[in-house]
């Protein structure tokens, strides 16, 4: 770490890079909440999906005292939390590096690690919000029941902690794959929307063949979910699930592997400069 001169000429030691990531995360969270389209859609569209899904198919799971409309805002608060990492960082960080944020902020006595703690908390933020707005739209129109135990929601901590920084690790290492800015929203969006509807999200596991349930097996959504729906559906969700089981020891492997393969990506592939410069 360089020390500074002071006037007095004694010197100064810079931030610790802990002390610049979370001035770096209120920066970013400031410039997000700026960008009113970038609020707006990265809000609205689980939300919308939640309302739509949760009006249309309302009727209850037979056995089980669930309602479909329950179902779906477990689900969606998995695809929510995702979108905020994996959707927005791989978008964002790719427009970053277009029009040569990231090349300047190289060139800056910033410790390149604080750059990524402040996208982290910046994406910690938007999904906590996210997840409270979808939680209580469950709540209000759909008779959802939140847990009164604290195991519960203990488990909701560590499923919403993994889940968040294995998504944004993702979204971080997606971020090199455009070519450009413009590109970066049809690059990262696709393959995100594929995701949801394989992963339980939008249509039941029991309605889709092996093949396509084993590729969502691979990734951390499917994983998310049926951590959320533990919380939220309780016992009797248990029986709508492939195992008639939660899983949740595997739920965690499953995640901290994502977390370990995501820092792996993030170090092997991402890039500070765009192509076009070399």
């Amino acid at each position: 770490m360089t020390d500074i001169a002071t006037p007095a000429g004694r010197p100064a030691r810079m931030p610790s890079t802990l002390a610049t990531g979370l001035a770096r995360g209120v920066l970013e969270t400031k410039m997000f909440f700026r960008e009113k389209d970038a609020v707006v859609f990265t809000f609205s569209f689980p939300i919308i999906m939640l309302v739509l899904f949760g009006s249309i198919f309302s009727d209850s799971l037979e056995g089980t005292g669930i309602t479909v409309s329950q179902l779906y805002t477990a689900g969606l608060l998995g695809a929510g939390v995702m979108g905020a990492g994996f959707q927005n960082l791989g978008i964002g960080i790719a427009g970053d590096r277009d029009d040569g944020t990231l090349k300047r902020l190289a060139g800056t006595p910033m410790p390149p690690a604080a750059y990524f703690i402040g996208k982290v908390l910046n994406v910690l933020v938007i999904a906590f919000l996210e997840s409270v707005a979808l939680l209580a739209i469950g709540v209000v129109m759909y008779d959802l029941d939140l847990p009164d135990e604290p195991s519960r929601w203990l488990t909701f901590a560590w499923v919403f902690v993994l889940g968040v920084s294995a998504a944004a690790l993702l979204g971080v290492a997606v971020s090199s794959l455009p070519r450009s800015a413009k590109s970066a929203a049809a690059v990262v969006t696709m393959p995100f929307v594929v995701l949801q509807f394989i992963s339980g999200v939008f249509i039941p596991f029991t309605q889709m063949p092996g093949w396509l349930i084993d590729i969502a097996s691979v990734f951390p959504l499917k994983w998310m979910c049926q951590g959320f729906r533990s919380v939220f559906l309780g016992d009797a969700g248990a029986a709508l699930e492939l195992t008639g089981s939660y899983e949740l020891g595997r739920v965690a492997l499953v995640l901290a592997a994502w977390l370990v393969g995501g820092l792996i990506l993030c170090a092997t592939t991402f890039r500070w400069k765009g192509r076009r410069d070399g």
